[in-house]
Parts: C-alpha cells; structure tokens; sequence
C-alpha cells in the first residue's frame, strides 16, 4: 500500500509538472507581459505560434523576393508580421515559452552588456549539433572562451590572410573568364561559385586545409543546418531526441563525421605547431591553437584552457558564422550594384 501511495504521489507530481509547462505557466507569463505593454496572440495549448509561423514562412517563400533593400519580411518573415500586427512592444510563442521581441538600440545595449543577468535560452538540445561554441556559452566559460578566441582576430592577424582571401578570389574570376573566352555573351549563375568561394576562404584561412576538406566541412554544416532549422521550428518535446527517427539518426551522423573531419585537422596542426612550422599560425586554427597552450602553460592549469572538443566547436563556429551570410552578403550586394550602377 506504502508503494502504491508513493507511485500515485510521484504520478500526480509528474502530472502536475507538465500541466504547469504546458498551460499555467505560459498563461502567468503572457499575463505579466500584457501588464507591461506588450501584445501578441494570444497564448495556445503545447503549439504556441508554430503553426502559424510555419504558414507564414511558407507564403513568403513561395513568392519571388522584391528587387529592393527591404528584405526583412523575405528574410524574417515572421518576425516582420508580428511587429506589424502587434507594434515594436510585441511578443510570440515558441510552444509554452514567449519570445519578446526587443527593438530598442538602448534596450538592447543593456541586454549585452549585463549578460550576468539577461541568460541566453536554453537551446533545443538538437541545436546544440550545429554549433556549441562561444556563442552559446555564459558567464566564466564565455570569458575564458573569449579571452582566447579574440586574439585570433585583431586587426593584424587578419591581415596575413590578405593573400589566401585573394588566391581563391583569384581561382573564381580565372573559372569565369574561361566560360567567356570565346568572347560570346554567357550568364553565370554567381551563387554556387560564391558559396564555393566563402567555403574556400574559410577552408584556408581558418584552418589552412584543402579545398576538399573544407568543401566536405560546408556540405555537412549545410545539411545540419537545414536539419535545425526544421527542429526549431517543430515544437520541443522533452526527451525527443533520444527517439530514432530519421531526422535524430542524421543529426547525430552529421555530428559525428564532422567531429572526425576536425580533429583530423586540429591533429594535424598541433603536429605542425610542436615542430615548431612557421606557417602554423598562419591561420585561425593555428593562432586559436596556440593562444590556448600558451594560456594553460602561464596558469599552469588545463582547465583554465580550452579542451578539444571544445575547439571542435569553435571551429564549427567558423563555418556557420561566416561561410552561407558572407555569401549570401556577395550575391545580395552583387544584384544591388547591377541593379544601380551609379553606387
């Protein structure tokens, strides 16, 4: 009987548990927020806004982007009627949890500034394979992670790889003036060779690999980004990712051939660096790479550097951070200078 009066006891805890996530919870909230000013829709049960966001996101895909410098509501769909619905003091519902858009410069400096107070949410643990560096840290991990990244891209850092940036510039524009040799008019399609491009430029100048590598590298992050951004825009059921679907299974495949690929290269160059190779610190994995020896050698604490896996991430960060927004930024500033010459 004592056993069975514990397991109701713990049943109606549990039950308790996810009613509150799913309903009491949200509903305190998005009164408190209303209180404040802001508006939204109204709060629905486990969904939220998904729903409506996906059907959002889905009309202005299916429409041809506008020739102009208004590209947030192609971009930021959701984001866009939201704000317009509701104003700049607005909120909307990822499942139980709001999103409260803020749109002020002042506000928004104060939020960055005290990131003692203001935390980061806590990810989709499924996002977590896309990227895990910096960018998702807090407190004494983002301060240590930050003292050893920054170096890596002072001003005078950045400018010794001034000549692989034009090497792979160069290779492009060699590809397209051999397509016009005949001296015939030809359109390329300019997409595809400037996420080469960006790919390329990462591939050397933050890790100093092969094109293949990094080719392989882009091609994977591409997917998994892919992959997330549907898990984001899904709502989260706790302990879903442990299930074997097909979408988990190749997130996690992902992951683990993109973990094989860095180390491959992270190896590579910590050899490079004990043989004392000038070329070592020549890119970003190298200076990274360095910078974190020398801080555990002054500490005298491995702690007090970065692991591994933990410049697996970074590493990761990279690619995500710079390669598909820098060449979107090429194409994007490409089209706006042919559409006006003048600029």
């Amino acid at each position: 009987m004592l056993i069975l009066l514990f397991l109701i006891a713990i049943s109606l805890k549990w039950a308790w548990g996810i009613v509150n996530w799913v309903w009491f919870r949200p509903r305190k909230i998005e009164k408190c927020l209303r209180a404040q000013g802001f508006s939204g829709n109204p709060y629905r049960l486990i969904y939220g806004d998904s729903k409506e966001m996906a059907t959002v996101t889905k009309q202005a895909n299916s429409k041809p982007i506008k020739l102009s410098d208004d590209i947030v509501p192609r971009a930021l769909p959701f984001h866009h009627h939201i704000i317009n619905k509701y104003g700049k003091n607005s909120f909307s519902w990822i499942g139980p949890t709001p999103r409260v858009y803020i749109m002020e410069p002042e506000l928004i400096k104060e939020i960055l500034i005290n990131n003692n107070i203001f935390k980061k949410p806590t990810p989709n643990p499924l996002a977590k394979f896309l990227v895990c560096g910096l960018s998702g840290y807090e407190d004494e991990k983002w301060a240590k992670h930050r003292k050893i990244v920054n170096p890596a891209f002072y001003i005078e850092k950045l400018k010794h790889m001034i000549p692989a940036m034009h090497t792979s510039c160069i290779e492009m524009i060699n590809e397209w003036e051999m397509l016009s040799s005949e001296k015939i008019t030809i359109e390329i399609d300019v997409k595809p060779y400037l996420e080469d491009l960006t790919s390329d430029v990462i591939s050397r100048t933050a890790f100093g690999s092969s094109y293949a590598q990094g080719k392989r590298i882009f091609r994977l992050q591409k997917e998994q980004a892919e992959l997330t951004r549907r898990v984001l825009q899904s709502v989260y059921i706790p302990g879903w990712r442990f299930l074997p679907t097909k979408r988990n299974r190749r997130m996690k495949e992902i992951n683990n051939q993109l973990r094989t690929l860095l180390e491959d290269i992270i190896n590579q160059k910590q050899k490079a660096i004990k043989a004392g190779k000038d070329s070592a610190d020549d890119d970003l994995l190298g200076i990274l790479l360095k910078i974190n020896l020398k801080e555990i050698k002054e500490q005298g604490n491995h702690k007090l550097g970065m692991s591994i896996d933990e410049v697996i991430e970074e590493c990761k960060t990279f690619y995500f951070a710079g390669q598909e927004s820098t060449s979107n930024l090429l194409s994007w500033t490409m089209l706006l200078l042919s559409i006006h010459p003048s600029w």
